[in-house]
């Protein structure tokens, strides 16, 4: 059985983490939405940015949301030049999805909104402060993946 002070102290930062995340994911909907680009489409262009080629049914697996969805979403993100459809070379039955240079300038623009306002908050935490956050969090997302 754990120590309640650890357990307590786990739920703590369970609640945090949550909070957290909760703010940045609004703060992130609020800048994009100065953006001609829709959080769905944004999260899609970030997974395809990381890996080009990738088939509608791998980006609907990534997004855990249903193909009529994904293809929707695709057809809007490809009007809006911000993704290109393929046809694969070996075969021509599959179809590969790639961001076009547009969507790297939006991609890169949404980024950097989104790093200004984090700088913004952050600059109030001291250097020391700063270096062992950013340590904090890497070796917590290093434990976690």
């Amino acid at each position: 059985m754990p120590d309640p002070a650890f357990s307590e102290q786990v739920a703590t930062i369970e609640e945090l983490l949550r909070l957290v995340s909760r703010l940045v994911r609004r703060r992130g909907r609020e800048i994009l939405s100065h953006f001609d680009i829709t959080p769905p489409q944004f999260d899609a262009l970030l997974i395809l940015v990381d890996n080009p080629g990738l088939t509608m049914s791998e980006l609907c697996q990534r997004m855990y949301l249903a193909c009529s969805t994904v293809t929707d979403l695709t057809d809007r993100m490809e009007r809006s030049q911000l993704l290109e459809r393929v046809r694969d070379e070996e075969d021509r039955r599959v179809t590969r999805l790639y961001v076009t240079p547009h969507g790297l300038e939006v991609r890169e623009a949404v980024l950097q909104a989104r790093r200004r306002y984090l700088a913004g908050v952050l600059i109030q935490l001291g250097g020391g402060e700063l270096a062992e956050l950013a340590r904090s969090l890497q070796r917590v997302y290093d434990l976690m993946a």
